[in-house]
């Protein structure tokens, strides 16, 4: 879900790391040794395939009805990116400009009843809990309404990419994505915070529900291992 290309070695070695631990544990269990790159036009068969043993999905689509088809194997850490702690994120609110605010201090989200009214609102997709779902229920939390003008990137990188070039006001972007777009992004630095989403757990791990019980526990283990927390 983190799969920028500038970070792309990373994950292969995260894969690498993942799949040691595991068959250390458990040196019969069957792993392949490489991630296999997916396209976002492909990735809901990507999640629903038998054959799937590790991916990481968001929790917006698995509360769509992916959950029927998949097993939570671990929550990974997301204490290294401001707005993150331990198994939660939160999502930044960014815009060209405003009042810089910094994550709240209680779980809660930070007084969004004026970042959004009358702006434009870019976002990735209606299945985004981080990019979409979220912002929606935290301002009916606080009764008010989200923006009716609405401009649909298809990605967290697209949505900031709106905000610089001025074709949307404000995006709301998770914290991991966020901290990718202010390293690899140009002009990212110019744009600023201006709420956060309450916290929730991130962006889980997942095997399929056909994969065996011995590999997928092996997994859990192993993701443990590395300093992620347990699948909730």
């Amino acid at each position: 879900m983190y799969d920028w290309p500038e970070i792309r070695n990373d994950n292969h070695d995260f894969w690498q790391k993942l799949r040691q631990t595991a068959l250390s544990l458990h040196p019969d269990i069957s792993l392949p040794e490489q991630l296999e790159e997916t396209s976002a036009i492909d990735i809901i068969k990507h999640w629903q395939d038998f054959d799937l043993v590790f991916s990481q999905s968001c929790w917006g689509v698995l509360s769509l009805g992916l959950i029927k088809h998949v097993d939570i194997l671990g929550q990974p850490n997301y204490s290294d990116f401001p707005g993150g702690r331990g198994p939660f994120y939160r999502s930044a609110v960014i815009a060209r400009d405003g009042i810089a605010c910094h994550p709240p201090k209680t779980p809660s989200a930070s007084d969004l009843t004026k970042v959004c009214a009358g702006k434009r609102f870019a976002y990735n997709n209606r299945d985004s809990l981080s990019g979409f779902i979220g912002l929606a229920e935290d301002l009916s939390d606080q009764k008010t309404p989200l923006s009716q003008s609405k401009i649909e990137t298809g990605s967290h990188r697209a949505s900031v990419q709106a905000i610089i070039k001025g074709d949307a006001d404000v995006a709301v972007i998770d914290c991991r994505s966020w901290a990718l777009a202010q390293a690899y992004e140009d002009k990212a630095d110019q744009l600023i915070v201006i709420g956060w989403t309450k916290e929730r757990f991130g962006l889980p791990y997942i095997s399929n529900k056909k994969r065996d019980d011995l590999t997928k526990s092996t997994l859990k283990s192993a993701l443990l291992k590395l300093g992620c927390y347990p699948s909730t």
